[in-house]
């Protein structure tokens, strides 16, 4: 998939896909994945999350790489994930310290629940 240009110069030589919260693939700089790593093994030594929790974050990683058109291969066990089917079209959505990969309708419904929270509705997600 190509990369929109203002996403390109944050992430770096290298990128690290993995697994995203609620269902999306999660891209990250070099930087922000080995801090992310490094609180998680802190974590498991603090007993706050399972060892199974780290070793699926870990067996989930790819490095990747943008080539000169600004495109970036997604594994197919991370689009599998993200419910992304090959040549579909994505939405890309920068958040904060990480870029994440959506499939139109999965992002549509998330989008929803935060605006529902924004609005106040405490339910959010059905009260997940």
């Amino acid at each position: 998939m190509a990369l929109p240009t203002p996403f390109r110069s944050s992430i770096g030589e290298h990128c690290y896909l993995t697994y995203g919260d609620d269902g999306c693939v999660r891209i990250m700089s070099e930087d922000n994945f080995r801090a992310e790593a490094d609180e998680m093994l802190e974590a498991v030594k603090r007993g706050e999350i399972s060892r199974s929790r780290q070793r699926a974050f870990a067996s989930s990683v790819v490095v990747g790489a943008l080539d000169k058109q600004g495109r970036l291969v997604v594994d197919p066990r991370l689009r599998e994930h993200a419910g992304i089917e090959p040549q579909a079209p994505v939405v890309v959505l920068g958040v904060f310290d990480r870029i994440e990969i959506w499939e139109p309708g999965r992002y549509e419904a998330e989008e929803s629940a935060g605006q529902n929270e924004i609005a106040g509705d405490s339910e959010g997600r059905g009260g997940q």
